[in-house]
C-alpha cells in the first residue's frame, strides 16, 4: 500500500486560512499569531514599551525598512510621554484610539486595521504595527525607509537637447516624476498588485478624456489575469500583455524618460509603471515610434526630419546590407561597377569560405563581441570594443579569414543597429538579418525579396491592443503620416493620433493658426509702426525720437 506524503502547508496560505481572524484583545495573543506567521527573522523587531505610561504595548517593524530617527522621533517618543487627559477609566479604552490618532502621534500616514494578516501585510511592506492591550484594532504606520538612488540622465535613451530625469526603482518617486510634468486634474493613477509572492505595485496612468475609455478596460483587463509568483520588472508584464508572443517586433513600447511618457499620455496612450522597475511600459504602439525620439520634437521640424531619415537609412543597412552583398557577390557579380568588382575581387583572393559562409562568421563574431561588451564592467568594457574592432579585425584580414569589403558591411551594419534608438528593436532586426543572410546565399536577390516580403506581411498582420503596427502608412492615415519619417511643424499637427481613438482629439488651440501669418515686425527700424495681425498692442511709433521722449516723460 502506497502512503501518499503531505506538503507542509506554506505560510501564504496559512494566510489565506486567516484571512477573516481580527485582533486578539490580548497583546500576548497578537504577538504570537504574528511571529507564527512571520516565522523566524532576525530583522523582525518587537519593541515593547508602556503607552502612556498606563498601558502595556508593542511596535512591530523589519529593521532594514525602517528609519531609525522617524521611529524614535515620532512614534516611541510621543507614545511614551503620559497623557494628563485619560483621567476616566470608563472610557480610557474608547478614547485610546482617537488620542493616539489625533493628539499623540506627528506621522501622517496611520490607518487603523482589524484584520491580524492585513497587519502581516503591512509588516512586510515596511510599515510599522502598534498594537495595544486591550484594543481590537491595530495601528498601520507607513514609514517606509528603503535606500533608493538618485535621479539620473537615463543610460538607454541619450539625446543632446531634452530633460535629463529618467526613472528609477521607486515607483513613488516615478509617479512623482510623471505628476511634475502633468499638474492637471484629468491625470489618473490606478494601482493595483501583482504577484503572489512580490506583491509587486503596478500603475496604470492615463489622462481621463484624453485615453479612450475602452483602451483602460483593456490594459486593466490584461493586467489583471496575470497569475504569477513575482513581477521583478515590467518586462515580465510585457510579456503578459503584448498580442503576439512570437514575433521579434516588440508591440509595447519601453522608456525610462518621463518626458517620452508624458508625451504618449497626451497623445491618448496609457502608461503602466511597477515599482522596482526604472521602466514605463506604453501602449498601443506602432512601428513608427521606435526610430523617433523626444529631441526630434525639441528641434525645428526641418533639422528632426533629417535626422530621422538618417535614422530609416540605418534601419535598413542593419536589416538587409549583409544579405545584399551576399546576393550581389554570389550570385549577380555584373551588377557591381568594373573597377570594383576587381577591387572585391582582389580583396577575396585568399579567403577560403564562401561569402555566406564569410558574413554568418563574422556576424556571430561581432554578436559575441558586443554581448562581452555589455557585460563586461564599464572600465574593461571599453578596452575590449577597441581591441575587438582593430585588432581582431585587422588580424582577421591579415590571416585571409575574411576580406576587406567584407569587415567594412559588417561594420556598417552594426554602427546601422546602433542608431537605432529602441533597443528591442535594433535586437529583431540583428535577429533577422541571419534568416536574410541565409536566403540571400541560397537563392540570391530572389531569397533576399521574399525574406523581406516575409517580414513585410509579418509586420503588417501585427496588432498593439487593435491598432495595426504600420499605421499610419497602412492603412494610410494623411494626419499621422505628418509624425512618420518627416516631422510637419506643430501648428499642422492640430489633432491627435486618429488610430488611437481619443475621446478629444483637437490637442492644437485655434489661436495657434495665426502663427501661420505673416509676423508683424514691430521694432523693425526701416519700418516701423507695424502691425502684428489685427492687433492695436503693442504698435510702434513712426517717430522714434516721439518714442523715447513719451517714456523719459
Amino acid at each position: 500500500m502506497s502512503v501518499r506524503h503531505s506538503h507542509p502547508q506554506t505560510t501564504e496560505q496559512k494566510l489565506l486560512e486567516h484571512r477573516d481572524q481580527a485582533v486578539y484583545g490580548s497583546l500576548k495573543e497578537s504577538i504570537r499569531f504574528i511571529l507564527d506567521m512571520l516565522g523566524e527573522n532576525d530583522d523582525f523587531v518587537i519593541r515593547r514599551f508602556r503607552l502612556f505610561h498606563r498601558y502595556d504595548a508593542a511596535l512591530l517593524y523589519i529593521s532594514n525598512l525602517k528609519d531609525e530617527e522617524v521611529i524614535s522621533r515620532d512614534i516611541l517618543k510621543p507614545l511614551m510621554i503620559p497623557y494628563a487627559h485619560l483621567d476616566q477609566p470608563t472610557q480610557e479604552l474608547s478614547r485610546l484610539q482617537d488620542v493616539i490618532t489625533c493628539d499623540a502621534l506627528y506621522h501622517s500616514v496611520i490607518d487603523w486595521q482589524r484584520q491580524l494578516v492585513s497587519l502581516v501585510d503591512s509588516i512586510l511592506r515596511g510599515r510599522k504595527v502598534l498594537l495595544v492591550d486591550g484594543l481590537t484594532e491595530a495601528a498601520s504606520i507607513g514609514s517606509r525607509h528603503v535606500e533608493k538612488r538618485s535621479i539620473n540622465q537615463p543610460e538607454t535613451e541619450q539625446t543632446v537637447r531634452g530633460p535629463r530625469e529618467g526613472f528609477i526603482e521607486q515607483l513613488g518617486t516615478n509617479i512623482s516624476l510623471l505628476r511634475y510634468r502633468l499638474p492637471t486634474a484629468d491625470f489618473r493613477v490606478k494601482m493595483m498588485e501583482i504577484g503572489r509572492l512580490t506583491k509587486s505595485k503596478v500603475a496604470v496612468c492615463f489622462i481621463e478624456g484624453v485615453a479612450n475609455p475602452e483602451l483602460v478596460d483593456e490594459v486593466f483587463d490584461r493586467l489583471q489575469a496575470i497569475q504569477i509568483d513575482g513581477i521583478l520588472d515590467t518586462g515580465y508584464l510585457e510579456q503578459f500583455i503584448e498580442e503576439n508572443h512570437f514575433s521579434p517586433f516588440p508591440q509595447v513600447q519601453n522608456s525610462e524618460r518621463p518626458d517620452k511618457v508624458v508625451a504618449n499620455l497626451l497623445e491618448g496612450r496609457v502608461a503602466i509603471l511597477a515599482d522596482g522597475s526604472p521602466f514605463a511600459l506604453i501602449v498601443p504602439v506602432v512601428f513608427s515610434q521606435f526610430y523617433q525620439t523626444t529631441e526630434d520634437y525639441s528641434e525645428r521640424f526641418i533639422l528632426s526630419s533629417f535626422v530621422r531619415i538618417a535614422r530609416v537609412v540605418a534601419l535598413v543597412f542593419s536589416l538587409i546590407f549583409p544579405s545584399l552583398y551576399v546576393s550581389v557577390i554570389s550570385f549577380n557579380p555584373e551588377l557591381i561597377p568594373t573597377e570594383f568588382a576587381v577591387a572585391v575581387a582582389g580583396g577575396r583572393a585568399g579567403v577560403p569560405f564562401p561569402a555566406v559562409m564569410e558574413v554568418l562568421i563574422m556576424e556571430v563574431s561581432m554578436e559575441v563581441l558586443r554581448e562581452a561588451t555589455v557585460r563586461l564592467p564599464q572600465q574593461v568594457g571599453g578596452a575590449l570594443s577597441i581591441v575587438g574592432v582593430l585588432v581582431v579585425g585587422q588580424a582577421a584580414v591579415s590571416a585571409g579569414f575574411a576580406s576587406p569589403i567584407t569587415v567594412v558591411v559588417i561594420a556598417l551594419t552594426t554602427i546601422g543597429s546602433f542608431a537605432t534608438p529602441a533597443y528591442n528593436v535594433a535586437l529583431a532586426l540583428r535577429l533577422l538579418r541571419f534568416p536574410l543572410v541565409l536566403l540571400s546565399g541560397i537563392f540570391g536577390l530572389y531569397g533576399l525579396m521574399v525574406g523581406l516580403i516575409i517580414i513585410g506581411n509579418h509586420m503588417l498582420s501585427l496588432r498593439s491592443y487593435g491598432v495595426p503596427y504600420m499605421t499610419p502608412i497602412a492603412p494610410g492615415n494623411w494626419q499621422g503620416m505628418k509624425d512618420t519619417v518627416f516631422r510637419a511643424p506643430f501648428w499642422t499637427m492640430t489633432k491627435r493620433p486618429q488610430h488611437l481613438q481619443s475621446s478629444n482629439q483637437k490637442r492644437l488651440g485655434g489661436l495657434a493658426f495665426k502663427l501661420r501669418q505673416p509676423p508683424g515686425n514691430t521694432l523693425e527700424p526701416v519700418k516701423t509702426g507695424n502691425q502684428r495681425w489685427d492687433d492695436t498692442d503693442g504698435i510702434s511709433t513712426p517717430d522714434h525720437a516721439d518714442a523715447s521722449n513719451r517714456d523719459s516723460d
